[in-house]
């Protein structure tokens, strides 16, 4: 039986630990988080597979940069901001083009994601199908908390812009969510 001399060390020590490029600690660490994290990168991925890419591209940032994490504020907060900044870098990578709109035309659609009726999975698998922009920024804003001007920040684009792409997003989630409960219902029926 393997016994793994990081099992009781505490985050702190496991965090210079990797940062003195312990390949045991970066073991630990990943076991520790890779669910967690791999959780954010299928909110900012178009499938499965990106997901995991993403999650590879995020651990090994967070490995060259965990000298860097000041041990001030909540690490897995430091870790999630590693991965969405990945998942967001890839975006960024592959876009030429923003739409520009009018923001006076922008109409705000609302979508209810708690709704009982509605399969988890099937919720996950509607916002990895929107277009790239739109489920970046509906996971942005809705999911995670960041306002308009942040979003416009990270992916260097207009507020409006940000704006008019949530819309765009809540839409297409609504119209989706409307005919799953129209065929679920017609089922039951």
């Amino acid at each position: 039986m393997l016994i793994n001399p990081l099992a009781n060390v505490s985050l702190e020590q496991l965090i210079k630990n990797c940062a003195k490029h312990d390949a045991q600690a970066q073991s630990q660490l990943y076991k520790q988080f890779a669910s967690k994290l791999f959780t954010v990168c299928l909110k900012y991925s178009r499938n499965y597979a990106e997901a995991e890419d993403n999650l590879h591209d995020a651990f090994i940032t967070i490995f060259n940069k965990i000298d860097q994490y000041n041990h001030k504020g909540s690490f897995e907060g430091w870790l999630k901001r590693i991965v969405i900044n990945t998942a967001l870098g890839r975006y960024r990578e592959n876009v030429k083009v923003y739409d520009l709109v009018n923001e006076g035309n922008i109409e705000d659609e609302t979508v209810d994601l708690e709704d009982d009726n509605i399969n988890l999975n099937f919720l996950l698998k509607i916002i990895q199908e929107l277009p790239d922009r739109y489920r970046l920024i509906f996971n942005l804003y809705v999911l995670d908390g960041y306002s308009h001007v942040e979003i416009s920040e990270l992916i260097n684009i207009s507020t409006g812009t940000s704006k008019s792409n949530l819309a765009r997003a809540r839409a297409i989630l609504k119209d989706k969510i409307e005919k799953y409960k129209a065929v679920k219902k017609s089922y039951y029926n």
